[in-house]
């Protein structure tokens, strides 16, 4: 399969940065293709192939860009002919057949580019990044992947820093924010057409709907199947308003407000402040003394202990109800299962309840 033929979008940023949403409308640009129907976790490429670990394999969101073996370039020792045919090939048979510019879109992306673009020279790279606030806390909702919020920060500009590095040796980037892509998105859809070479369809007159697979969401999210999707501000408004919960009303707040006054002269190097939206902020920054130090210190080391034990607490009870499913006999593998099921409903039930009272 000859790489002049086609042209590759690789859509890259972190989890929760709106890779899923931008991926998804540049698919929909004339000519383009993406992963649909596939019944892989949010279409990602990750899990449509077998010649890279995926990357829960590395500690998953809000950690897996610590692991060495993350940040892949153009000296990886996967980068051999028969692996990149076999990559190339998993994902074209889920391409629609007679487009030509491809789109695949998985966050570790952001640490991939080099070796992306080694074996798909004929590639475009379409970078976004989050504010780390809505970012952090949106990522701590997948409890197996659960870290502590300062580490969260840390992973955030750790990943952002390895592909500043690595962006020098990339020949085609276009980068852009999240809150400027949702404060405008009819902008960038053009300029992202223009840079990969395409146009912005004209909004269809009819359209129908698929559903994206969403870890534990069964039905999924409903999609539109042509027409360009839209997001709010809210999305971004909730997270903030949490944080400065967080920074103000938490029993933990001496850790919060550490953890702002040691990162936001990183972060604002990358234009964001961990003070955004926060009332009283810059007092918080400049408040803290020795003592407070001390105490903030002291409670990262224990987030991160508490954070280790919820996740070996979930790793066990995985592995115990993989055991057990193993030795119990099917019908009561079964039984437990409707069980679930309908515990599962009847508390949707009263979250549908508790929303409209």
């Amino acid at each position: 399969m000859e790489d002049n033929n086609y042209k590759y979008v690789f859509v890259c940023g972190l989890a929760r940065s709106g890779t899923s949403l931008l991926g998804r409308n540049i698919a929909r640009l004339e000519n383009c293709t993406g992963f649909k129907n596939t019944g892989a976790l949010m279409d990602e490429g990750q899990f449509l192939q077998d010649v890279y670990p995926i990357a829960g394999v590395f500690g998953g969101a809000g950690r897996f860009g610590f692991d060495e073996r993350a940040h892949r370039t153009e000296s990886s020792e996967l980068l051999t002919p028969e692996k990149v045919a076999r990559l190339r090939v998993s994902w074209h048979s889920y391409w629609e057949k007679g487009k030509t510019i491809c789109v695949e879109k998985t966050p570790g992306n952001l640490l991939m580019t080099r070796f992306l673009q080694a074996a798909f020279p004929n590639c475009y790279f379409v970078v976004v990044k989050r504010h780390p606030v809505p970012v952090s806390i949106s990522s701590q909702r997948w409890k197996v992947n659960i870290t502590s919020m300062h580490s969260m920060f840390e992973h955030w500009l750790h990943c952002h820093e390895l592909y500043e590095q690595d962006k020098k040796y990339l020949k085609r980037v276009y980068e852009l924010s999240y809150e400027d892509y949702i404060q405008n998105p009819a902008k960038y859809h053009e300029e992202i057409a223009a840079f990969i070479g395409t146009r912005v369809p004209e909004p269809p007159k009819e359209d129908k709907f698929y559903y994206v697979a969403q870890w534990r969401n069964p039905a999924g999210v409903r999609v539109p199947e042509y027409a360009m999707e839209e997001v709010t501000p809210a999305h971004n408004q909730k997270y903030f308003d949490r944080w400065s919960n967080f920074l103000r009303k938490s029993v933990f707040r001496s850790y919060y407000r550490y953890i702002t006054r040691k990162y936001e002269p990183r972060f604002t190097k990358w234009g964001y402040s961990l003070t955004t939206g926060v009332a009283n902020g810059e007092e918080m920054l400049c408040a803290g003394g020795i003592l407070s130090t001390a105490v903030g210190a002291l409670c990262c080391v224990g987030a991160d202990i508490n954070t280790l034990m919820w996740r070996l607490s979930i790793r066990f009870k995985e592995q115990l109800r993989i055991t057990s499913k193993a030795v119990l006999p099917n019908f009561i593998v079964a039984k437990i299962r409707q069980a679930r099921h309908r515990a599962s409903l009847k508390k949707e039930s009263s979250n549908v309840v508790s929303s409209q009272a």
